[in-house]
């Protein structure tokens, strides 16, 4: 692992985010990279439909763009970060498309993110930034909602489905608990819609064990009616200190039919969530 990107809007759960990234590059001396996306002020449109041009807008856009980038420096140079490999940049556009692109070009091979979480309606129509980052991203992501210290994470909880298509998502999930020095519960949610019979599940799951070449393991069923309740409750039973899962990537009308399990286990879950696309 070479480069983390740390996402930010200056929140709380933002500077979350950087302190957990900071704890990884210290341990690591992996290289961090900032990035601040402001959306444009909202355009008026001449009779024709195209974009009026307003100078006042120019100078307003010139002056928070310096005053963005200002922070985005005075973060950069805390003595906190002075034995650390550190950049940042401010773009403006939509921060899940500025986010995806920055992760192809700036080959970053993991994203930190800080995240509020969103339910109901807001849930159902329009979902987060972050949730979409998690669904598409080419690349790992760890969700933060509150103070945690990446040296604590010792007890990873890793949903699995034991499908074949998951050898990517393990292969990266080997990595990060390398890291770590973590040990790996992987569990299968065993619920009426998929039910299987208990000893059929461990025959599975040893063979998926073997098969992935896991190791510092242990293997776990859980039952319960819905599988992301199932992955939450499990996580807290062992006070897990992550939730490890792929997400399917699923977008349009299939996303709005079937959902994710990860995306909905990262908008409840309060610990942090590992998440990455496992068609990517």
């Amino acid at each position: 692992m070479k480069k983390i990107l740390i996402p930010t809007d200056f929140s709380e759960e933002a500077v979350y985010a950087l302190d957990f990234a900071l704890d990884l590059a210290k341990k690591t001396g992996v290289e961090l990279y900032l990035l601040h996306v402001a959306e444009y002020p909202t355009s008026t449109f001449s009779a024709t439909g195209e974009a009026a041009t307003n100078p006042m807008d120019n100078a307003y856009v010139g002056q928070l763009i310096e005053r963005l980038k200002k922070r985005i420096k005075e973060i950069i140079n805390e003595p906190r970060f002075d034995q650390i490999r550190i950049s940042g940049n401010v773009e403006f556009g939509s921060p899940y498309s500025s986010i995806s692109s920055n992760i192809v070009e700036q080959e970053v091979d993991l994203v930190i993110m800080g995240s509020k979480g969103v339910s109901g309606l807001e849930e159902i129509l329009i979902g987060s930034n972050t949730e979409k980052v998690v669904r598409n991203a080419k690349c790992p992501v760890i969700t933060i909602k509150s103070p945690v210290s990446a040296s604590s994470i010792k007890e990873i909880a890793f949903a699995t489905s034991l499908r074949e298509e998951e050898m990517q998502v393990v292969n990266k999930l080997k990595e990060i608990q390398d890291i770590f020095d973590a040990h790996l519960q992987v569990v299968m949610i065993n619920t009426p819609n998929n039910f299987m019979i208990d000893r059929d599940i461990r025959r599975n799951m040893k063979r998926f064990a073997d098969h992935h070449k896991l190791k510092n393991y242990s293997l776990n069923i859980y039952n319960d009616v819905v599988e992301e309740d199932g992955i939450i409750y499990f996580a807290e039973e062992i006070n897990a200190d992550m939730i490890a899962m792929g997400t399917h990537g699923r977008t349009g009308l299939m996303h709005l039919l079937g959902g994710s399990i990860a995306e909905d286990v990262v908008n409840h879950s309060k610990r942090p969530v590992w998440t990455f696309n496992m068609h990517a």
